[in-house]
């Protein structure tokens, strides 16, 4: 499988802060990607987008749920290329813990959503996604309707800012670790990727479509490596850390393990015309929380959304903690502080 230039690129552009010596197979203590809870009821539900593409999920109630009280509702969305059972899930079963309805959902076109072809990329349908389980949420007995806000996590935080931009319904926007797809795939990490760079990841995209019109085998690009090496960069480390170890690794339906985190490479390009940064004091006066990690890779993007963003608007850097670190160590996401902005900004 081929890599992308803009990964290698973004990822050379950082230094090397994390060298293949230093890789442990170990993971961290306080990382719990697959956490479970006695105090709430899972349920899988699946529901239609407007454009009737069914999007699967899971629906997390608190089991305390008393008949004919209507709590606020979190949807939590996954970083890019995973499933909901990464991150996701974690992050919704601690809200639901603290009285919260949430909904971690699949993306179109990933794990239990549908979506032909599989891995395909589509910033529109991804963020209709999250108006689409706001319609699904809005329908429940047991939901406040106007007390719906959302998690998006790395590149799902774009998409839901893309949401939000068009659907007041989202009445509290959290991102945490996010990506800004679009200028992640147009520039790389701190812009090292030049314009002829770019140009050539779209001319080869174009030219695969040829291959794959005339019936020519499906190709992948980004995601996650699937080895380490002496030449892997540190962002490349770091992800591996995560999806291809029992500390978050999944094979979602649908998927094998040279597919996952991998999208098709004649999709991807549909980042390049994704802006989600613009226009963003459009959700003003919701309030928005960014949360990175003081040592995330990812860090200008949170960065360059609250400087954009109109007030209320607030940035939390997470001491010590790096961009996938705020996946699944439970010892630095900061749950009472979602808590608590939620609480605030949703009635509760």
């Amino acid at each position: 499988m081929k890599e992308q230039p803009v990964r290698k690129l973004a990822a050379a552009a950082l230094g090397a802060s994390l060298s293949f010596s230093s890789v442990s197979a170990e993971k961290p203590a306080d990382a719990d990607n697959f956490y479970r809870s006695s105090t709430v009821t899972v349920r899988a539900v699946a529901f239609p987008t407007l454009y009737q593409l069914k999007v699967a999920g899971n629906l997390i109630t608190p089991t305390t749920l008393e008949e004919g009280i209507r709590l606020p509702a979190v949807i939590v969305g996954h970083p890019m290329g995973a499933v909901k059972e990464q991150s996701a899930n974690l992050y919704a079963v601690k809200m639901a813990e603290r009285g919260f309805v949430t909904l971690a959902i699949d993306l179109p076109f990933w794990g239990d959503s549908e979506g032909i072809p599989r891995n395909a990329v589509s910033p529109d349908l991804y963020a209709e996604a999250f108006s689409a389980a706001v319609d699904y949420l809005r329908s429940l007995p047991f939901v406040n309707r106007d007390g719906i806000g959302v998690i998006g996590i790395c590149g799902s935080g774009s998409f839901a800012l893309s949401a939000a931009k068009i659907d007041p319904r989202l009445k509290a926007i959290a991102t945490v670790s996010m990506y800004d797809m679009g200028q992640a795939s147009r520039n790389a990490l701190h812009k090292s990727l030049t314009l002829e760079q770019r140009r050539k990841i779209i001319e080869t995209a174009a030219l695969q479509r040829d291959v794959e019109f005339a019936g020519g085998e499906t190709k992948y690009t980004g995601g996650t490596i699937h080895e380490i090496t002496p030449e892997s960069t540190p962002i490349e480390i770091e992800f591996f850390q995560f999806y291809r170890t029992p500390r978050g690794e999944v094979t979602p339906k649908g998927a094998t393990p040279l597919t996952t985190t991998h999208p098709t490479l004649t999709s991807n390009v549909k980042f390049m015309n994704f802006y989600p940064f613009e226009d963003l004091e459009v959700i003003s006066p919701r309030p928005l929380l960014f949360i990175t990690g003081e040592n995330a890779h990812s860090r200008e993007f949170s960065e360059d959304a609250y400087r954009r963003a109109s007030e209320p608007k607030e940035l939390l850097v997470i001491p010590g903690a790096g961009h996938v670190d705020l996946y699944d160590r439970v010892g630095l996401i900061p749950f009472d502080k979602l808590e608590r902005f939620f609480s605030e900004h949703l009635k509760k």
